[in-house]
């Protein structure tokens, strides 16, 4: 692909999990920038205007979801992807609650993670910016 498509933050605390994603997403014309987990994206204060963020559930500390709300206490609006190793009723509950559509199940499909980021990239951009 030519053209960037736009930019995708991807938190997971797997590093073979992020080099993996982030080699997809280049792939098909995504910037992407990484992080080791939920901390390193909230000491990051320079978000991206444009941008999705694909978060795993399940890490130390602070799952996905509770990263989520911290976020948007922050008025950080960015579209999100939560991706998990197992998606439960329960968790789409949780998600739903916290305003989360996507929820994709690991081991993810190529197909399916960018049909959902760029879904989430063509939202309305009005009140996202970070």
């Amino acid at each position: 692909m030519s053209s960037v498509a736009g930019t995708v933050l991807v938190v997971d605390d797997d590093a073979a999990v992020r080099a993996a994603l982030k080699f997809a997403l280049e792939v098909e014309g995504f910037r992407v920038q990484l992080y080791d987990g939920p901390r390193a994206l909230l000491a990051d204060h320079n978000l991206p205007e444009w941008a999705c963020l694909v978060i795993d559930y399940r890490m130390p500390e602070i799952d996905g979801i509770e990263l989520v709300d911290r976020l948007r206490s922050r008025n950080v609006m960015l579209p999100v992807i939560l991706i998990s190793g197992r998606v439960s009723k329960h968790l789409r509950s949780l998600a739903q609650r916290s305003g989360l559509t996507w929820i994709l199940e690991k081991p993810l499909s190529d197909a399916a993670l960018v049909e959902s980021i760029r879904g989430a990239l063509a939202l309305p951009t009005e009140g996202r910016r970070p």
